[in-house]
């Protein structure tokens, strides 16, 4: 019976008393079915991250489309103009709800009505002090203002504002229209031989500036200049105008249009003959000609100018439909003189209306076929031309919060259009080329997107960005790359392993420390003894090299009994009082170095020689930065020498090379692609690092690679002014666009480091 159970057993067992062939089979089964399942984890994984990648881009690409968009109108509605009695309007206005239009009539009426139908809400008359003087000339300040003004046969003038009050009776919005009088009730006297005004120009001051400034051309073409201020008693009352008027002379050309900067010292006015005239008028007493241009040559005529916001520089209209800005830009003696900044798309038939925006450098204009365009002024950009009306457009408006556009014809048609008019200050050449802005000589790379001034022109070029994000990650790699290469090679093939099990997780650890105390650490303590002990830091960084050289060659010059006293592996222990000798004759010779060669003060020596010094910058960043990107270069090009077949190297040596010529014709060749790697996976942290170069670089946008100034790098900026701007603003969008271009930029750099490390790998594999 026994051997009747054990033939049968046998039987179910494997060959040589391996498991039963059903059980074999059954873990076959779920060995394969577990490598199917790994597989298919590791595949979804690898997936998941290309389609998190995909989705990341599409996102920040989708928070970047709006800026592309151009501008666009839609939804007309048309009106008569209320109020008109046969009257050309002179200007309009809306005011920020959209709720209420605005008309002054050259006859010096005002019309307030509402959009939604069209009814007139209140009609105003503004007229001189007493009698039947007519109206003889209008003009408007800088559209934030809402400052106009009324010239009249007499010589006198009114200066009005539109003004609307704002209640919520029943918790609903209602909007009351007026118009106020910020300087009195009682005209005021702008020629007191009480000549005609044919042409004139009102301002009211900012920055500083009080009162307002009214210009005016007399019928019999002279220049008259009124500088008018307000007061009021002690214990309240009415207001009280008090108006100083000048005379400055006759004008040599005829002029068709005055205008006032804010600041109220700059009077610039357009000739009839295409010329535009400067005037220091600080003070009205002393207004003189400063300075004279021609816009365009050929027979071109001014026939519209308009202030941009601010009033730093303004557009010109020609005859010839060419649209072009201007400005004033100090000479070389220090002189306000006339500058052509930039020309526009332009139109095919004169210009007869431009209009500014109430808060940007963006401007509306139309010609005499009725042609529109929108432009904006930092970008040099046109976002769109469109034929409206089918003739002249003689007046237009933009809403203060840009979301409507009004506009009159010749014909006596005003027409409302809804506007959309987003992010046109963004364009190729504002981001990435040289840009002139207003009160700048020269074109340049800046970045200074905000500002508390609410006529601050944003300039948010990309390439301070871009440099200063090379800047940091180039000095890291200088300062990281050389360490952590010799310290790997080292580490995996001339260390002992019993030392090596100390260095390498030591090392690796320093991969732990967070960047932010990295960065407290060199703007608190780094930057400023770098600063104190400059010779001292250049003295370590050549001293260190040289002293390890020198002591290599002593090394050798020991008697071999000696060197082989020290166990094989061990050799750089023997370093760490080189260092410490080092650092101690660099800290010595310092103060001796400063001393003799740089007049004791080493700083400023580089001052005195025009290098600038700031106390953060990109040497302590790339020492800082180096520091956090040194565990990670060292770790995967230790890990790729290190597992360099051993065959290979006892080959090498068998055949007589030394162990240096080993390492630098064998190793380093079959360890490139995992070194090449580790470099570029460090420059990847380099470039995306934020907070060591947000704390220990000052953050300042500059464009240069100077080792003693600092930089603002695109994640560093994007930290700082992402949580402040607002929601959808173009600022914001920017913001997205430099994570969008980080994004790419290190997309495109791994992509290419894959390739080449696949290209060395085939090289090299089959050694």
């Amino acid at each position: 019976m026994r051997v009747a159970q054990q033939q049968t057993s046998d039987s179910r067992a494997g060959p040589r008393g391996l498991p039963p062939a059903e059980v074999l089979a059954r873990r076959r089964r779920r060995r394969h079915a577990v490598d199917s399942l790994v597989k298919w984890v590791i595949r979804a994984g690898g997936g998941a991250v290309v389609v998190a990648l995909g989705l990341i881009f599409v996102y920040l690409f989708s928070e970047v489309l709006p800026i592309m968009r151009g501008s666009s109108i839609d939804d007309p509605r048309q009106y008569d103009p209320p109020g008109a009695g046969g009257a050309a309007s002179e200007t309009l206005m809306l005011e920020r709800y959209g709720d209420i239009g605005t008309r002054f009539g050259n006859d010096g009426r005002v019309a307030f009505w509402r959009l939604a139908d069209g009814s007139v809400l209140d009609t105003v008359t503004v007229g001189p002090n007493g009698g039947d003087a007519r109206v003889t000339a209008f003009a408007s300040g800088e559209p934030r203002t809402r400052t106009h003004v009324y010239g009249f046969a007499d010589g006198s003038a009114r200066i009005v504002e539109d003004a609307y009050e704002l209640t919520f009776p029943g918790d609903e919005r209602v909007l009351i229209p007026g118009l106020k009088r910020p300087f009195g009730d009682t005209a005021i006297t702008v020629d007191p031989e009480g000549r005609a005004l044919e042409r004139i120009a009102v301002q009211r001051g900012s920055g500083g500036a009080s009162g307002a400034v009214v210009a005016a051309v007399t019928e019999d073409q002279r220049l008259v200049v009124a500088r008018v201020r307000t007061k009021r008693s002690f214990l309240g009352g009415e207001t009280e105008a008090e108006t100083t008027s000048f005379d400055a002379g006759r004008l040599d050309h005829p002029v068709s249009q005055l205008m006032v900067s804010t600041n109220l010292s700059d009077l610039i006015a357009a000739t009839e003959d295409g010329r535009l005239l400067y005037y220091d008028i600080d003070p009205p007493g002393e207004t003189a000609l400063v300075d004279d241009a021609t816009i365009k040559e050929g027979e071109v005529s001014i026939t519209r100018t308009s202030f941009l916001n601010g009033s730093q520089s303004w557009i010109v209209g020609g005859s010839d439909g060419s649209v072009s800005q201007w400005t004033l830009t100090r000479d070389v003696d220090n002189t306000f003189r006339l500058r052509h900044m930039r020309d526009f798309d332009g139109h095919d038939a004169p210009i007869t209306a431009i209009v500014a925006d109430h808060g940007r450098r963006g401007f509306a204009t139309a010609d005499v076929d009725g042609v529109l365009q929108l432009h904006y002024a930092t970008s040099s950009r046109t976002t769109l031309r469109e034929d409206v009306a089918d003739s002249a457009i003689t007046a237009m408006a933009i809403s203060p919060v840009d979301d409507q556009l009004m506009l009159e014809t010749e014909a006596g048609k005003v027409m409302l259009y809804d506007l959309w008019f987003e992010h046109p200050d963004l364009s190729f050449s504002a981001l990435w080329t040289k840009v002139l802005y207003e009160g700048r000589q020269e074109p340049e790379y800046v970045w200074q997107a905000s500002s508390g001034s609410n006529t601050f022109e944003p300039k948010m070029s990309m390439v301070p960005l871009t440099i200063g994000t090379l800047k940091a990650a180039l000095f890291a790699m200088l300062f990281a790359t050389p360490i952590a290469i010799a310290g790997a090679i080292y580490t995996a093939y001339f260390m002992s392993g019993r030392m090596r099990q100390a260095v390498k997780p030591t090392i690796e650890l320093m991969e732990a420390l967070p960047t932010v105390i990295l960065g407290f650490l060199a703007g608190l303590w780094l930057a400023p003894f770098v600063e104190a002990n400059i010779p001292m830091v250049f003295m370590l960084l050549v001293g260190l090299p040289l002293g390890f050289l020198l002591a290599a060659l002593a090394w050798r010059q020991l008697p071999e009994t000696l060197r082989n006293r020290v166990p094989d592996g061990w050799e750089a222990a023997m370093l760490i009082p080189v260092v410490a000798l080092t650092g101690w004759v660099a800290a010595t010779l310092s103060p001796w170095m400063e001393l003799w060669f740089f007049g004791g003060d080493m700083r400023q020596w580089f001052t005195n020689i025009g290098i600038t010094y700031d106390q953060r910058n990109a040497l302590v960043v790339g020492i800082a930065m180096g520091f956090a990107v040194i565990p990670t270069i060292f770790s995967i090009a230790e890990d790729a020498v290190f597992t360099v077949p051993r065959h290979l190297t006892q080959g090498s040596l068998a055949l007589g090379a030394s162990r240096w010529q080993t390492v630098t014709r064998v190793v380093l060749l079959t360890a490139s692609p995992g070194i090449f790697s580790a470099v570029m996976i460090g420059f990847g942290r380099a470039v995306g690092e934020t907070m060591i170069v947000l704390m220990a670089t000052g953050n300042s946008p500059v464009v240069n690679f100077n080792i003693f100034e600092g930089m603002r790098t695109m994640s560093a900026n994007i930290a700082v002014e992402l949580p402040e701007t607002a929601v959808g603003s173009t600022h914001y969008r920017i913001l997205f666009f430099a994570a969008l271009v980080l994004f790419l930029f290190t997309f495109v750099v791994n992509t290419i480091s894959e390739i080449v490390r696949q290209r060395l790998r085939e090289r090299y594999s089959n050694l």
